[in-house]
């Protein structure tokens, strides 16, 4: 019987899982509050996923258009979300996001800045005004670059390469994490009051995906089995933009701020299509012109932005509505021109990184020709539950963050929304596990016997004589998803699917991985398959049941929204039986003042007549 004194033990007040935006800035949250904190990092320090994120973050700063606030970034956010959103997350993200963007600012972050010096904004899908705070196209990377120089110097405790088991608990409260070195196969005991996720969304469950190796669903699944609930995660979106050529690079994110600084999208006929897939709740705000998309781009800031600027979800159909007519690119997408749109002088400052990715990945020089575009897997709008204040699940001391968690983007994302999301509610959940454990009366310890099953769980996937692939179960998990959850859905596909992760679940208990603990990939991607397995029944599960086609989510045996849906969230949980239960859940009735902010005329709203009783945070 394994002696757990005998491994490998550390004491915290809160332990951060993920090393992303939202998890470095929980950390620097807690530990500014006092407590002893510590961060998992799945990867090496400054390789999360966040880097990835290159067009800005959305923040109502104005120094672009004076006309910018709270209310109308709120009021978008919601339109953005088909008002799914948690009304309550949406205003807190609205209202504090411009004070944590000056926060980073204060840390040392460099954006890019207008003539008169402030922190320069671009526009962005879904957005009513210039409203993303950048660096190039490289802001992600300089967020992830600032909070790691900040937090370095906080006294938080880094285990890199480190990636976490289980959550402990002593009785209904979070007792610790159960954790493994992917390095040397060594387990660490992490002994802690709270557990912050954020540990990003599930995209490796598909096959043709932006996301990075690190996003198969392990705050989902850590969640799950600790007995939070899952809400909204039938709400995938894929984003339109990811490379289609080669096959070597397909998926990878193409920034919409190629789009937001005037590129447009255009078929293999040479035809601007997008004109042709307005939605009529948003064409009074969309220009229906060639000539007045042109007025747009040159500046007039009365002028309506692009139709290429719609929502990611509109934008991500329409491309896949002119493949499926036979106008689609050689490779199965649309073509992204701004070569035509744009002198390469302007390309190469605005689009650093876009203009090397192509040159070095495709051969492509987008100052020249345009890029071949298609719909890739990119972000899970759904996750953890959490209360909005403080990101705590019903778990006591469990919190969520960032991508993790549910609530603030509702069924659709606005780009741009994701970074600031990430800094304000990173904050709010350090702020919340730091209060939490400040009011804890008593201790907490987890016994022996979970941490045991925790590591023979892991364990006997080494110790068997025979058993299943994990890289072919994972290709098998991919192709299920793929045929049957994808960008559309219909009933029959998704019961399809639902069947065939039932019938991969038995086999996925019996995986094996060679070897021994040391340097084992294969055993990395066998504990992987735990998680993509919570992940991808999940969103079938919410899909089926969810029968209207709203934001991310689309029914073709359901087509529009349908007002009875908005009432309900999509709860998912472990059952007393073990088994995954999918319920629906009435919503609660908005503030007064949220509903008037966000179904407001534009222009009222900009004029300060609607919202005055809106109270300050």
């Amino acid at each position: 019987m394994l002696d757990v004194s005998e491994l490998q033990t550390v004491e915290h007040d809160v332990v951060v899982i993920g090393a992303g935006g939202a998890g470095l800035r929980a950390a620097i949250e807690s530990s500014a509050r006092g407590m002893n904190t510590a961060v998992i990092s799945k990867s090496l320090l400054g390789k999360a996923h966040t880097v990835m994120a290159e067009g800005g973050m959305a923040a109502a700063l104005g120094n672009v258009d004076a006309r910018d606030s709270w209310k109308v970034h709120f009021r978008d956010t919601m339109r953005g979300g088909k008002f799914l959103n948690v009304w309550r997350m949406a205003e807190l993200h609205a209202k504090h996001a411009p004070a944590r963007v000056r926060e980073l600012e204060d840390w040392g972050a460099v954006f890019d800045r207008t003539k008169e010096g402030l922190i320069s904004q671009r526009n962005f899908g879904g957005h009513r005004h210039p409203r993303l705070a950048h660096v190039g196209d490289r802001t992600g990377l300089e967020l992830i670059r600032t909070l790691q120089d900040h937090g370095i110097h906080q006294g938080i405790t880094f285990h890199m390469e480190c990636t976490a088991l289980r959550l402990l608990k002593d009785g209904d409260r979070i007792a610790g994490v159960l954790a493994y070195f992917r390095e040397t196969g060594r387990f660490l005991l992490l002994r802690c009051k709270a557990v912050i996720l954020a540990t990003g969304g599930a995209g490796k469950a598909w096959r043709v995906t932006s996301n990075s190796w690190e996003y198969t669903g392990d705050g989902y699944a850590l969640a799950y089995e600790a007995g939070a609930e899952l809400m909204d995660i039938e709400f995938t979106q894929f984003h339109p933009t990811g490379m289609v050529w080669p096959l070597s690079v397909r998926g990878i994110l193409v920034t919409e701020g190629v789009r937001g600084d005037g590129g447009i999208l255009l078929n293999k006929d040479g035809k601007r299509f997008m004109f042709e897939y307005i939605p009529e709740k948003f064409a009074a705000e969309t220009a229906n012109t060639v000539e007045e998309a042109s007025r747009w781009l040159d500046g007039d800031k009365n002028a309506r932005r692009p139709p290429e600027l719609l929502t990611r979800d509109v934008v991500a159909r329409s491309i896949r509505a002119e493949v499926k007519a036979g106008r689609g690119s050689p490779h199965g997408g649309a073509f992204l021109d701004i070569a035509s749109r744009r002198p390469a002088d302007f390309i190469k400052r605005r689009l650093p990184g876009m203009y090397h990715q192509f040159k070095e990945l495709a051969e492509v020089d987008i100052t020249k020709e345009p890029m071949e575009v298609g719909p890739t897997l990119h972000y899970f709008m759904g996750g953890v539950r959490v209360d909005a204040d403080t990101q705590q699940t019903r778990v006591n001391g469990l919190f969520a963050c960032g991508e993790c968690a549910a609530g603030m983007h509702g069924a659709n994302r606005l780009g741009g929304n994701s970074l600031s999301d990430l800094i304000v509610f990173g904050r709010l959940a350090g702020l919340g596990a730091s209060n939490y454990v400040t009011a804890l009366s008593s201790q907490v310890r987890a016994d022996d016997e979970q941490i045991r099953a925790a590591v023979r769980s892991a364990t006997d996937i080494l110790n068997r004589q025979s058993g299943e692939n994990p890289y072919a179960l994972h290709e098998d998990l991919q192709e299920i998803m793929e045929d049957c959850v994808g960008i559309v859905r219909v009933e029959d596909e998704l019961k399809d699917g639902v069947n065939r992760i039932q019938a991969l679940k038995e086999r996925v208990k019996n995986v094996k991985a060679n070897g021994s603990s040391q340097y084992n990939p294969g055993w990395h991607e066998a504990i992987s398959m735990g998680s993509l397995m919570v992940s991808a029944e999940a969103v079938a599960r919410a899909a089926l049941m969810r029968q209207e086609s709203r934001g991310a989510h689309t029914r073709l045996d359901y087509e529009g929204e349908r007002d009875e849906w908005l009432q309900y969230n999509i709860v998912i949980k472990k059952g007393a039986d073990g088994q995954m239960q999918v319920d629906k859940e009435q919503r609660k009735e908005p503030p007064a003042y949220l509903k008037e902010i966000a179904n407001a005329k534009i222009e009222d709203l900009e004029a300060g007549k609607v919202g005055q009783n809106a109270p300050a945070d």
